[in-house]
Order: structure tokens, then sequence, then C-alpha cells
């Protein structure tokens, strides 16, 4: 069975092996593939793993050896579904590999929102403390948790995982969410329509698929309904977040402060408008990419194939 890799480096630049996928056909693995060497690559081969690299209709039309096509991350928008379906390719996705990385990045970029580590580390480092008349400084005010209300948009695995920690910070945490009735009982965990989440929380960050229904989610007119200097976290998707609204927050202070690890458009563009907007942090969608949150992936993937061969196919979005 050949199995071709079309953008492995982001799973695994050289750190993790692809043993566990070795064992299972004959694979090829590149690094990155642009979307006119997509057919030429998959050639002839049976199972294709994807990252981001889109197989359209077009694709597939093209490479009719393709039964199985293994998406190495949650979100399986890069390939059409429907194209797979109507010839029996079956689609898998690899979920649950980085609740943990992912909801801890979330307290990373709120804890240096809040303490400003880096800034006051950098100060240190220019030799600001040696110089200081005073045995302690600080240069941005300093922001507690303890009794702050974190509002979570979305309560899948990442959302609990971070109602958790959250908690573990003294925060009163709510939650909005398409099923509220798994929100348990006494978990201290209040679910609020989205209205009461906006209005309510001091922090928000973002658990949600993009759809429809959520794209510009955050934009000019659910940001005029929460309170004044609300932080926004968002670890989801770029497109949760209207990016020019959030600019114009930021620089009227109407939000005190942004951080996300994605942006609408990917790698970011030069005209991005949050590029250099003030009180903002962007990192480069990082937040999924531990060492051990990448080799959980691979053990999944592989799995995935593994069940996929044996006729059991589990993960399964098509």
């Amino acid at each position: 069975m050949d199995i071709v890799v079309l953008d492995g480096y982001a799973l695994n630049p050289g750190d993790i092996s692809w043993k566990q996928i070795e064992r299972l056909g004959n694979i090829t693995v590149y690094d990155r593939t642009a979307a006119e060497e997509t057919v030429s690559r998959i050639g002839h081969a049976e199972i294709v793993l994807t990252n981001k690299t889109l197989i359209t209709e077009s694709v597939l039309e093209l490479c009719p050896a393709v039964r199985y096509i293994g998406v190495l991350a949650t979100g399986y928008n890069v390939v059409d579904l429907k194209a797979c379906s109507s010839r029996g390719i079956i689609v898998t996705n690899v979920p649950g590999y980085s609740t943990r990385a992912v909801a801890q990045f979330v307290f990373a970029l709120l804890l240096e929102i809040c303490s400003h580590v880096r800034l006051h580390g950098d100060s240190v480092r220019r030799g600001d403390w040696i110089t200081s008349p005073d045995f302690c400084y600080w240069k941005a005010p300093l922001v507690e948790l303890d009794g702050k209300t974190l509002g979570i948009f979305g309560y899948g695995s990442i959302g609990r995982t971070v109602a958790q920690i959250a908690q573990s910070f003294g925060m009163n945490v709510l939650c909005c969410t398409r099923s509220p009735d798994k929100i348990p009982a006494g978990s201290g965990v209040f679910p609020v329509d989205r209205e009461q989440l906006f209005a309510g929380s001091d922090v928000i960050s973002l658990h949600t698929p993009l759809t429809e229904e959520t794209e510009n989610l955050i934009n000019r007119q659910t940001l005029a309904r929460m309170k004044d200097g609300v932080i926004i976290i968002n670890t989801a998707r770029g497109p949760l977040v209207n990016e020019a609204d959030m600019r114009q927050a930021l620089e009227c202070g109407k939000v005190g402060a942004y951080g996300a690890d994605v942006v609408c458009r990917e790698p970011m563009a030069t005209d991005n408008p949050l590029k250099d907007a003030p009180n903002c942090i962007l990192t480069p969608h990082i937040a999924w990419a531990t060492k051990e949150a990448r080799q959980r992936l691979m053990g999944i993937a592989a799995d995935n194939i593994a069940a996929f061969l044996q006729g059991n196919p589990v993960n399964r979005v098509c």
C-alpha cells in the first residue's frame, strides 16, 4: 500500500519518528506541497495524508487510486468531503490530541497579558532594575485572575479543560454552548446564552468550530455589548473574529487585550490589521504543536490507517 504525506513538516520537522506509519505501507513524505504539485505527488497512492494541503474534487479526478485520506489535524475543511463521499473515499481526522497543549496555551497568552512577564524581563535585561531608585517597579498594570469571570464560547474537550484550569485560578466560569445539558450540574460552570456571555465576562476564550453561524462572531456589534477592557483569547480559528473591528476596539480601549494563535489568513498577510495593533499578542498557530501533542497525533494517525486497512475505520468524517 503506497502512502503519501503531502505536508509532513508541521507535524514532524525532524524531532519525532514516522515509524508507526512506515510499518503500514510504502511511505513518501514531502515537507510541503504546492497546489500545482498535489496531483503529481499523490500519483497512484491509495492513502494520502494531509494537514493543510487542499484535496479538491479536481485533484481527486486526476488521482483515481485514492481510497483513504487522513487529515493530520482535527479540522478537516481542507478536504472536499462531498467529492470523497461520491467516490467512496474514506476521510478521517485526529481529534483530541492537542487538548492539554491548547488549554495550556490559552493561559500562556492570558498570563502574559495579565502579568507582562516578557515586558518586565526585557526591562531587567536592559538594566532598568539596576538603576531603579525603588526595590520594585512595574511598567504596565498587573491583573489578578482570582474573582474574574471567564466566558468560554464552546464546551468541547478544550473548552472543558480551560474551564477546569480557570477554576484553579479562582475564576468564575460562564459557558455558551449548543449543548448546555452536557455541562455537569455542580461543576461550577454556568451555561448562558451568547448575550449573557458577552455582557458578563471579564475574559472571553473562543473554543468553537468555524461555521457559517460562528464566522465573524466577534465584530463591532458584539464587541459593543462587552465590558470595557475585556480580554479576548482566540486559539480556535481566525475568522471567528473580524480583525478590522478588533483593531478599532483595541485602539479605543474597548478591548483591553487580544491574544490569538490564529488569524483569518495563514500565513499572515502583510496587510493584516492586527499585525501592529496595540495590546495585541499574536503567535503563529503553535498552540497544538508541543512535541508531546505531535507524538499523540502521529500515533492516532497511524491507528486510523491501521483501522482502515482492517476494514473498520475510526475517527471517520466521511
